[in-house]
């Protein structure tokens, strides 16, 4: 597990784009049979991939948790962008096919990774976060999630978002999570971009295909930067933040948070007029 410490406004002013890419970019997710693991200081949100090939993996904890277990004092949201996998929690088996969403409370000891299929490994996007209160271990389809489309092709913004941890669907904690599929023909996520100064937000892009990428925009709505960003490649956002991408082809990426609240309307909006 390697730590991103927090950065204020103006000092992401003045970064170039390998700073920028330091602090806010976690360009490798997934390795064979590896967990991979990023702990934020923005409202302690840790983040990573697991691919389980040829092994079981193991949650562990790690030095910077300080505590005997992963899910000691923290829940977790786990999703899975390939092929189909299960996730065994105390004894539980879970069977998380591509685009499920697996939520695991707090005090959940034992947690392990597996592939169904060697060949085609499943690549499990995780994202917990401190919590104070328990709730029921739950798995939602992509069925479960009631999809909503929303956009148009007209706007270059046409795409279904699924939504998963949230006060009308899995109940948690502090988590709220999700993830957006962009129609063929648009390339535009979160727009117009909005920030909500109450939660941080982290993004895992994935299904960007082969020689394509995502321009990531962040940064004060006066003061935007931005990042390249490719296949199975996460942001950390702060709260502070704008979070919005325009792709060379169309893509899918998980949204998730924790902070004050999880209204998932609370957003303030920007006019894209005031952009700079």
């Amino acid at each position: 597990m390697n730590s991103r410490y927090e950065s204020n406004p103006r000092e992401v002013e003045r970064m170039n784009t390998a700073e920028l890419r330091e602090n806010f970019l976690v360009e490798s997710l997934f390795a064979d049979d590896e967990i991979k693991l990023t702990y934020t200081h923005y409202d302690r949100l840790v983040l990573g991939g697991i691919k389980p090939v040829s092994e079981k993996l193991a949650l562990g904890t790690y030095d910077d948790l300080k505590s005997e277990f992963f899910l000691e004092r923290r829940e977790i949201g786990i999703i899975n962008v390939a092929g189909d996998g299960q996730v065994e929690a105390d004894g539980e088996v879970f069977s998380v096919e591509k685009l499920s969403c697996l939520y695991l409370r707090k005090g959940t000891k034992q947690v392990t990774f597996s592939s169904k299929d060697a060949a085609n490994p499943a690549c499990f996007f995780i994202l917990s976060a401190p919590a104070h209160q328990t709730y029921a271990n739950k798995l939602f389809t992509k069925e479960d999630a009631s999809p909503v489309t929303l956009g148009a092709p007209e706007t270059s913004n046409h795409r279904t978002i699924y939504k998963y941890i949230h006060n009308d669907g899995i109940m948690s904690c502090q988590l709220v999570m999700g993830l957006t599929v962009l129609k063929t023909g648009s390339i535009w996520n979160t727009m117009p971009p909005h920030v909500h100064n109450r939660r941080s937000e982290v993004y895992c892009y994935f299904d960007v295909p082969e020689n394509q990428g995502v321009m990531h925009f962040m940064g004060k709505p006066d003061q935007t930067r931005h990042m390249w960003v490719q296949n199975h490649q996460a942001i950390i956002s702060p709260p502070w933040s704008i979070h919005a991408g325009g792709g060379s082809a169309n893509y899918s990426f998980i949204w998730g948070m924790a902070g004050e609240n999880k209204d998932f309307t609370d957003m303030d909006f920007v006019n894209l007029n005031e952009l700079r």
